[in-house]
């Protein structure tokens, strides 16, 4: 275990022998730091507060300090950093509140860019991009191989399903299909994401389908909610019936719909 002398690490913090505290650190009582980890300096890990393997944490970072939430009145809530993640100077993320679960979570293998933000009970999934400076606030769900592009600002509550990006500077109110594509000052549905879908390697077969069944929600007969469950019956494909199950799961927000 490699801890600078001018850390500070208080009684009760489990800190692996494998990992790293830099200068100037603050890691506090309830924190968990696993193997491999990096903290380069001038970090502070407060409240119970989770750090997966070979997590590498940039200087001035705030990892677990208390929600920016009125409502929240020092209840036992959490923040669990998943592994290999990348987290970039001056990044913050809460930990959860008692009304949205009391955890907010954070995948594997992330990239968190310098300035960026995770809210209270934001679930977080692996393999995730936050672009500088980019906001993500309360109970949002981000899933997997997500990009948010410099500058945006999630609303509370919106999910934004797997392989989706977000523009920068764009403002997103509602929810975004998985491989969905968002541009625009106030976020607006653009397409799909098919260079994100090509560079994962997904087959040709299953782009057409997404492309054929995003041009039904776009012009099908009837409304959004009905197009999306007649797609269950017209498609094999794993990425549009992921699609349907996006769509049709609960929802707080709404949905940006095809132009």
């Amino acid at each position: 275990m490699a801890i600078h002398a001018s850390a500070i690490v208080e009684d009760g913090a489990e800190i692996d022998p494998s990992a790293i505290v830099g200068p100037f650190c603050v890691v506090g009582s309830k924190a968990k730091i696993g193997p491999g980890v990096e903290l380069k300096s001038h970090v502070v890990v407060a409240g119970d507060t989770e750090i997966g393997e070979e997590t590498i944490v940039f200087p001035f970072t705030v990892l677990g300090e208390i929600p920016q939430d009125l409502k929240f009145k020092g209840e036992a809530t959490r923040l669990v950093i998943g592994k290999r993640n990348r987290i970039r100077e001056h990044v913050t993320m809460n930990t959860g509140t008692e009304g949205g679960g009391g955890l907010t979570s954070v995948g594997d293998d992330g990239l968190f860019m310098a300035g960026c933000h995770i809210a209270h009970d934001a679930m977080v999934g692996d393999r995730v991009i936050i672009v500088n400076s980019a906001a993500v606030a309360g109970h949002c769900v981000i899933e997997d191989d997500v990009i948010v592009g410099g500058l945006c600002g999630i609303h509370q509550w919106v999910r934004i399903g797997r392989g989706a990006i977000i523009g920068a500077l764009s403002m997103v109110t509602a929810d975004v299909m998985p491989h969905g594509l968002v541009q625009g000052a106030r976020g607006e549905l653009d397409g799909l994401n098919l260079v994100g879908l090509k560079r994962r390697g997904v087959a040709r077969s299953d782009i057409t389908a997404l492309r054929a069944a995003f041009q039904m929600l776009a012009q099908g007969e009837g409304a959004f909610l009905d197009r999306a469950h007649r797609l269950k019956d017209e498609s094999d494909s794993p990425y549009v019936l992921d699609l349907v199950r996006f769509i049709t799961g609960e929802t707080d927000r709404g949905f940006l719909t095809p132009k």
